[in-house]
């Protein structure tokens, strides 16, 4: 009787350990980057979101499928629409926001 209490306890001190685990916060994204940042992360923030929707007009219909992954990742799956010129000019925008 008492083993499995002392059991039961700790399978739920296990438990209650996975909620805090999961809810970390985020790291600092650091400076926007088409080769570092996830797309996710640009569209969570307004300013990046806002380059996203006009360097790439339509990236928003494949954001389930892109979020993961990087600007340069996705660029050769892109069938020329995120050529080397656009993710060029996708970090100038990058660069020219407030730091």
């Amino acid at each position: 009787m008492k083993t499995t209490i002392i059991a039961g306890l700790a399978a739920l001190a296990t438990l209650a350990a996975v909620p805090a685990f999961a809810q970390a916060p985020a790291a600092p994204m650091g400076p926007p980057s088409v080769e570092k940042t996830t797309i996710g992360a640009l569209w969570a923030n307004p300013a990046t979101k806002a380059i996203l929707e006009k360097d790439v007009p339509g990236i928003d219909q494949y954001m389930d499928q892109i979020k993961d992954m990087t600007l340069s990742q996705v660029a050769p799956m892109s069938q020329g629409a995120i050529d080397d010129a656009k993710l060029k000019a996708i970090q100038a925008d990058l660069d020219k926001l407030p730091k």
